[in-house]
């Protein structure tokens, strides 16, 4: 059985990062150890909200009190979302660095929450950098969003090839795969939105229609399902199409249900049967 360290947030009403993880994971078969770094009442977007914001050292006791019961070796991967401040960046940096003394095959999926377009940057000051020179080349796997690509790389990226040659530039950084949501590229009809995942071995593009509004949540669930489907099955291809078909799913039930936060409940059978397909198509 796959299992899964999550660095992540959490929230009591709603799904954003490990609440909009964890469930999804486990209804897709992997065992989640979810390591919390906030615990608010609800997210961000909402007008007030209440809760604490954990310590780097709180994540380190956590932690410590897992690696002494002897089982981070069963680890497979580690996953982070928002990370807070630099100094939670950098303990975190610490864990995945123990988690692959303890599992030399354990790999590093990282969701570099900074930023998107419309909003700017939405982290705090000194976060970007500290992802963009520090994290970047510890993961093995990142999901960046268009907006986040092109800080990451200094680009401005706005044709499918250009995202492409801007992925692999990461690549040369560190990690060996990186997925890039929520693609917009002059080409490409407005009315859609479109996911590119590269590694050495290619690029793959899988397209979906644009449902109009947003999603809070929706990027945690999509790097906790490509990272679920990518160990379960090795490729790539595969992974980025089965990312596409479930988080498609989940959002138009959402969008059917008239929801502001995700219908993980509501729609958990899309995780594991999703109702929409698409094609994924090799673009190099």
């Amino acid at each position: 059985m796959t299992t899964i360290l999550s660095i992540q947030s959490s929230v009591a009403y709603g799904h954003v990062g490990n609440s909009a993880a964890t469930f999804p994971l486990m209804r897709v078969g992997c065992e989640v150890w979810p390591v919390l770094t906030v615990h608010f009442s609800n997210n961000t977007s909402y007008p007030s909200k209440k809760g604490p914001l954990l310590r780097p050292e709180d994540v380190h006791d956590v932690v410590e009190g897992i690696d002494e019961l002897g089982v981070l070796p069963r680890v497979d991967a580690v996953l982070t979302g928002y990370q807070g401040a630099p100094a939670m960046g950098a303990e975190i940096l610490k864990v995945v660095e123990l988690v692959k003394e303890r599992n030399p095959q354990a790999v590093y999926c990282c969701d570099p929450v900074m930023g998107d377009v419309g909003r700017g940057m939405y982290v705090l000051p000194g976060i970007p950098e500290f992802v963009r020179d520090n994290v970047v080349a510890a993961a093995d796997i990142l999901t960046p969003n268009h907006y986040e690509l092109n800080f990451l790389t200094g680009r401005e990226a706005a044709t499918l090839d250009e995202v492409i040659e801007a992925a692999h530039a990461l690549r040369e950084v560190g990690p060996d795969v990186v997925l890039v949501t929520s693609v917009v590229t002059e080409e490409a009809d407005p009315d859609t939105v479109t996911m590119v995942a590269v590694n050495s071995e290619g690029a793959w593009s899988v397209t979906t229609p644009l449902l109009g509004r947003n999603f809070t949540g929706s990027g945690d669930l999509t790097s906790s399902m490509f990272l679920a489907a990518l160990l379960e099955s090795g490729s790539v291809a595969d992974a980025v199409g089965r990312t596409a078909d479930v988080v498609y799913s989940v959002l138009e039930r959402t969008t059917m249900l008239d929801q502001r936060e995700l219908a993980l409940v509501a729609a958990q059978d899309d995780l594991v049967n999703p109702r929409h397909h698409f094609e994924v198509a090799r673009v190099r």
